[in-house]
């Protein structure tokens, strides 16, 4: 892939960005603030469709043609186009749900994209799924991914910063591999993506031109992170990382959503019921500033991918990563549940004694519904 490449799209992103906001503000595809999202003023949905126009682009140049890339990019249009729907419309979540579960079942039956070796998680056995098993856990499995990415979309740059660890870890994991067309698959996904993190994060234009990444944004991005994870470690002929390295790639957004669930399922609440308890939330109410919230969730998902890469290409027991990876998810799930206390405790020793502000409310940009 040459340099022209990157370049290409990377300009074809943010001119297209600068096309698709125009567009939005007229039809009104625009994000406007109400007692969950605070921010200033209406703000275009378009940093998901102008990305995945950008890759649909970029990828039909420049790629060779093939039946799955073919199928792939099929797959994403519908979602993305569903997601629109929603940005517009806010429409049903179970509606959302049976899309997710349609496409996964195309990527199954159409293009043979499935789960169905877990690796040697629990011993010297590999675990191998049942077709009926696999169509399960391939569906569970792509709908998770969808809406972790999906649920994650918070505050300025966290979307856009998630994804852009996850696919270049992917590239990276790829690349050693020596599927080269796999990692520029990746790396371009990440250069289209570039152009939007600067404009959400206000840079170098400021304010005036900043955009959201919308559910279709969310959405397709999930979608080809899980389309990749698949692909890497499960098919012969791709194969480049163990099935447990997976989960150490998606770690942050994965643990985000599992807790949160698991918490509105506590407490009687629908799993898909909107909060403000994710942990860019939270980050946001013991103190941290929006940026400094997204350096800190940033720099913890890089150590989760990095962990899981330095794992993988040095072969450490499937087993021992998966139960170092439920270990971490332990911890992780006790300090989200107990932050309050744990925050009170540092103040205490630090002699800090700033009351914490418990319903603070975060600038939310997020389109978890």
């Amino acid at each position: 892939m040459t340099t022209t490449a990157f370049l290409f799209v990377f300009v074809l992103s943010f001119c297209s960005l600068f096309i698709f906001r125009k567009v939005a503000k007229r039809i009104g595809l625009v994000d406007k603030p109400n007692a969950r999202k605070l921010h200033q003023g209406v703000i275009p949905l378009v940093g998901g469709i102008s990305i995945f126009t950008t890759v649909c682009i970029g990828f039909l140049i420049f790629l060779p043609i093939s039946q799955s890339l073919i199928l792939f990019l099929s797959c994403a249009f519908v979602l993305v186009v569903v997601g629109a729907i929603d940005d517009y419309y806010d429409i049903s979540f179970k509606l959302r749900l049976l899309v997710q579960a349609a496409i996964s079942l195309a990527m199954i039956h159409l293009g043979d994209h499935s789960l169905h070796n877990l690796g040697y998680l629990m011993g010297s056995d590999t675990i191998t799924l049942s077709p009926l098993a696999s169509g399960i856990i391939t569906v569970l499995g792509v709908i998770g991914a969808i809406n972790a990415f999906n649920m994650v979309d918070g505050i300025d740059g966290l979307l856009g910063g998630l994804a852009s660890v996850t696919f270049g870890a992917l590239g990276l994991v790829f690349y050693a591999s020596g599927n080269e067309y796999l990692a520029a698959v990746c790396l371009l996904i990440v250069t289209a993506m570039v152009p939007y993190i600067m404009l959400n994060l206000g840079i170098p234009l400021g304010r005036r031109f900043k955009v959201f990444m919308g559910d279709a944004g969310s959405v397709f991005i999930g979608f080809a992170a899980v389309w990749m994870l698949i692909r890497g470690t499960q098919e012969p002929d791709v194969y480049a990382f163990k099935p447990v390295t997976a989960l150490w790639l998606i770690a942050i957004p994965l643990m985000d959503m599992a807790t949160i669930m698991i918490r509105r399922v506590r407490k009687g609440h629908s799993p898909f019921r909107p909060d403000r308890e994710h942990l860019h939330h939270i980050c946001q109410r013991i103190g941290l500033s929006s940026g400094m919230s997204l350096v800190v969730i940033c720099t913890m998902a890089s150590l989760m991918a990095m962990i899981g890469i330095w794992a993988d290409m040095n072969d450490i027991r499937e087993s021992v990563m998966f139960i170092s990876f439920l270990a971490v998810f332990a911890v992780y799930f006790f300090a989200i549940s107990h932050i309050w206390r744990i925050t009170t405790l540092i103040h205490k020793l630090f002699g800090k004694n700033k009351p914490i502000n418990f319903d603070m409310e975060a600038s939310d940009t997020g389109s978890d519904k």
